[in-house]
């Protein structure tokens, strides 16, 4: 099928996701929704088409957390469609308030299955129809979250990744959920290296607190849920991150960018320093013009590389 450009979202029936699907279809593009949920993402299917007046919205079945669910989706996307040119991981795993070790149906890490394996293997399954395309694009949905590493005692927990170590450490689906984020960002950098002769471009986007989705907050804790209506009534809309991912991915300035992390107002986000002074790191800390320095580092990145390489053989 080619008849428009074709771009898929993961996690397209809420928040960022949902405002994305409706910007791209507004476009003219043919939006495929990638969505763990089908009986309550048809509304939204159907409300985006009505709203864009754009019949071209399909939605798919997908579970990012499931190495035989994502194979499925690819396989289905592939009868269907010839040529790719957007491909959006936005779909994320993060329920606050969980304190016992949440495990995929593959046994990894729940937060990095989703959020770093699962994204890695659609990648790879769907480099054929990405490959035809003249000006392919990948975007990572990141998160303010990596600032953590700032912290240089902050260490991915490569060696907690199956529950080696859930019976002798506390688990943290907010530190897992950071750690996963950063190794997508590092995933980013290595794959727009190994793309380059494809002149297939891949970025990711640090996006900042959002206001959340109703039927997000309904999945959180009593505590988490309260925290997030309270802060629903400050962040930002997820249009505006969605306007982010339709500007990253289609404007000509974006063309020949990849391997970059990118705020919210589109910039470049640099590399930090390591050893910064205290001025400095503040100013890391707290604004979006830099990111921590350990996500440069050749070593992780080549266990983050390996992880994602070992479970995609699966």
């Amino acid at each position: 099928m080619r008849d428009r450009m074709v771009v898929i979202i993961s996690g397209a029936n809420s928040g960022i996701g949902r405002a994305a699907a409706s910007r791209f279809a507004s476009a003219g593009f043919h939006v495929v929704m990638a969505c763990r949920d089908l009986s309550a993402s048809r509304s939204v299917q159907q409300e985006i088409i009505e709203k864009s007046g754009n019949d071209n919205v399909s939605l798919l079945e997908l579970d990012l957390a499931s190495l035989s669910s994502i194979r499925h989706f690819c396989s289905t996307f592939r009868q269907t469609f010839d040529q790719l040119d957007v491909l959006i991981h936005n779909a994320a795993y993060l329920k606050h308030g969980v304190k016992t070790y949440q495990l995929s149906p593959d046994q990894i890490e729940l937060s990095f299955a989703t959020n770093l394996i699962g994204p890695y293997l659609m990648t790879k399954l769907l480099m054929e129809p990405l490959r035809k395309s003249s000006d392919a694009r990948i975007l990572h949905a990141c998160s303010t979250n990596i600032k953590h590493f700032f912290d240089p005692k902050r260490k991915i927990e490569f060696d907690n990744l199956q529950g080696e170590f859930k019976d002798k450490r506390p688990y943290s689906t907010y530190k897992m959920y950071g750690d996963s984020k950063m190794a997508l960002f590092m995933m980013t950098k290595r794959l727009a290296e190994e793309l380059k002769p494809d002149h297939i471009q891949v970025n990711a986007l640090q996006i900042p607190a959002t206001q959340i989705s109703k039927r997000t907050i309904d999945n959180l804790s009593p505590i988490w849920r309260t925290l997030a209506v309270l802060q629903n009534l400050f962040n930002p809309l997820p249009d505006e991150v969605a306007e982010c991912y339709y500007q990253i991915c289609t404007a000509e300035k974006y063309a020949n960018l990849s391997g970059h992390l990118f705020n919210k107002q589109g910039e470049v986000i640099l590399p930090g320093l390591s050893k910064p002074d205290p001025l400095t790191q503040a100013k890391q800390i707290f604004g979006s013009t830099y990111y921590p320095a350990y996500a440069d580092d050749p070593d992780t990145i080549q266990q983050v590389w390996e992880l994602c390489t070992k479970w995609a053989q699966h």
